[in-house]
């Protein structure tokens, strides 16, 4: 039996859904550009039960790549520390809403959870599961993904050298909540958006 991984990249969404398979296209660009040894790359999709799993194998930390509404500009990317889950979350086997993974994950082991990341991105096109097959990124999310890979070119050194270091500010700090939330330069040559 091999030794985990200390840190998991995992890529997470539903590639029929449109701007959702940001997760999983950033894994694929990763493939023509490697991260450093010791970082394991996973293209998780919609199994969250996988993902739970996963994140109880014994990484020291996890940067999930997600699409995720948060009110801004198409593209934006933002990277925030998830909050331990509180039990106010009901787990969920058979989705991936990350916070209803990670209450699964709480569920089903013992031992703490690993610190968890997102790499996120604004969407610009996110049916909802019960529309009509939309595959396919727009153009201002399938931009972010090149970005995408340059930050985690950044951040994943830095914490394969000490999982407990705060993350690199990316970007100018725009966030409010945790103390390691930072944002990314948004589309365009304007530099950071402002949040």
């Amino acid at each position: 039996m091999t030794a985990p991984e200390p840190l998991l990249v995992a890529g997470v969404g539903n590639i029929f859904l449109g701007d959702d398979a940001f997760g999983p296209e950033v894994v694929r660009a990763l493939e023509h550009r490697p991260l450093p040894p010791g970082a394991h790359v996973r293209d998780f999709g919609i199994r969250g039960m996988d993902l739970a799993y996963a994140l109880l194998g014994g990484c020291a930390t996890a940067v999930l790549l997600d699409a995720a509404p948060r009110g801004q500009r198409p593209g934006t990317l933002f990277l925030v520390e998830a909050e331990p889950p509180d039990g106010t979350v009901v787990p969920e086997a058979h989705g991936m809403d990350p916070e209803k993974v990670l209450a699964l994950a709480t569920h089903l082991g013992d031992e703490p959870l690993p610190r968890v990341l997102v790499l996120g991105c604004e969407p610009a096109v996110l049916p909802s599961p019960d529309e009509d097959i939309a595959p396919g990124l727009s153009a201002p999310v399938r931009e972010a993904v090149g970005r995408a890979v340059d930050a985690l070119h950044i951040l994943i050194p830095v914490l394969l050298a000490d999982p407990a270091a705060p993350a690199p500010l990316l970007g100018r700090t725009m966030e409010s909540g945790p103390p390691h939330a930072a944002a990314l330069p948004g589309p365009g040559a304007g530099g950071p958006e402002d949040r």
